[in-house]
């Protein structure tokens, strides 16, 4: 087959006309247009569901904008993604009410997208000064983060409308939390089908759950509830707070919480409940209560003159990137001083959910998504940046 080809490419083996060798200049151009690389022991093109699906080429496809290119590590070319992936690229508005944030969220090396995002300015009633931010990771399958991205912040509302005084805060989130675990556990039981390609369909789909880590930043104070082992954290005067702390099996306190109520940890690619779970509290996994609970820790943070900005985001982003690095990279694009050239995106497929968006904040966002692909991080990755900064700042 080799010796063929090299014939019929072979000058010397065929007629030398003008017309001809300009035929063949030009298709030999085309098939170099053509060439596709390929990654040492990835079949081509991947096929799941019996669809095909599409490479993710981080330096071009989904991170950059007309000729503008910022490129990450190499093996992060290889990455393979779905249509369910994006990024939070949408119109920009400038609105002094309500804070700047930008949203990023790729499937990276998952085969399926289980995060979802929840941006809800200004989401209570007849209070303009309250805006909710959620990032919800899936675990088993997506239909509990997606209904924590529908209900959550609902949930949130009807509890903080009960006027409780002085406002409550931990009350309000362990209460809505728990309503929320226990709508989802219903729904499981009455469910027959899923909208996805859960393959615990029905009628108890227990092995699915999510974490939940929601922020509510209002004119003074930062409050985040946090259950399971995605983050919140502060930029202040340019260091990194933590606002939450990773709900993992083998932390003390929630090991000896799990030990008390009669389950154990187990060790298999990481601490894990039942030698299951690798997160000891989650919304869901009604299989491993009440070893894992959906009970959050709640912090509340005075607001000051010298925060920054507010990060929220799965363990895609945390297992591979520490808190100092991600804050020192989303405050280089928000001083301006990222990398040159645009890293605009896709829309999202409801560019609704984001009519506030900020460029920087969306830079800042996907340049985190991007460097923990670079660092091969194994799950999805969802990033969540907010501009603590008033107008102006």
């Amino acid at each position: 087959m080799a010796e063929i080809c090299r014939g019929v490419v072979n000058d010397k083996d065929m007629p030398s006309t003008s017309a001809e060798t300009t035929s063949r200049a030009a298709r030999r151009k085309r098939m170099e247009m053509r060439k596709v690389k390929y990654a040492a022991g990835v079949s081509s093109p991947a096929t799941v569901m019996g669809m095909k699906r599409s490479r993710l080429s981080i330096s071009t496809a989904l991170f950059s904008h007309g000729d503008d290119r910022t490129h990450v590590a190499k093996d992060t070319e290889d990455l393979v993604t779905t249509s369910s992936s994006h990024l939070g690229s949408c119109s920009y508005v400038n609105d002094v009410s309500v804070p700047k944030f930008g949203v990023a969220s790729v499937c990276g090396r998952r085969r399926e997208m289980e995060d979802c995002v929840a941006i809800h300015p200004s989401f209570m009633e007849n209070n303009d000064t309250m805006h909710y931010y959620g990032v919800y990771d899936g675990h088993g399958c997506s239909h509990v983060a997606k209904r924590c991205k529908e209900r959550l912040h609902l949930l949130v509302n009807e509890e903080l409308s009960k006027k409780m005084e002085p406002m409550d805060w931990n009350k309000t989130m362990e209460q809505s939390f728990s309503r929320m675990d226990q709508e989802v556990i219903e729904w499981n039981q009455q469910a027959t089908t899923n909208d996805c390609r859960c393959e615990l369909h029905a009628p108890e789909s227990y092995g699915v759950g999510s974490t939940a880590v929601v922020a509510v930043v209002t004119p003074d104070k930062i409050i985040v509830a946090n259950c399971g082992d995605s983050r919140a954290i502060l930029c202040r005067n340019g260091k990194a707070v933590p606002l939450s702390i990773d709900h993992k099996p083998d932390r003390p306190d929630e090991l000896s919480r799990i030990e008390a109520a009669g389950g154990r940890v187990l060790y298999w690619e990481g601490a894990r409940v039942c030698g299951v779970l690798a997160m000891s509290r989650a919304i869901g996994d009604n299989y491993l209560k009440p070893y894992v609970t959906c009970e959050p820790e709640v912090t509340i943070t005075d607001r000051t003159s010298d925060d920054d900005f507010l990060i929220l985001a799965s363990d895609g982003l945390w297992d591979v990137v520490s808190n100092d690095t991600a804050c020192g990279l989303a405050s280089m694009c928000l001083k301006g001083n990222g990398p040159s050239g645009s890293i605009r995106n896709p829309p999202v497929n409801d560019a609704s959910e984001y009519e506030n968006c900020d460029k920087a904040c969306s830079d800042a966002s996907v340049l985190l998504a991007k460097l923990a692909l670079a660092r091969r991080s194994a799950d999805n990755v969802s990033v969540v940046v907010v501009n603590l900064k008033k107008t102006g700042s």
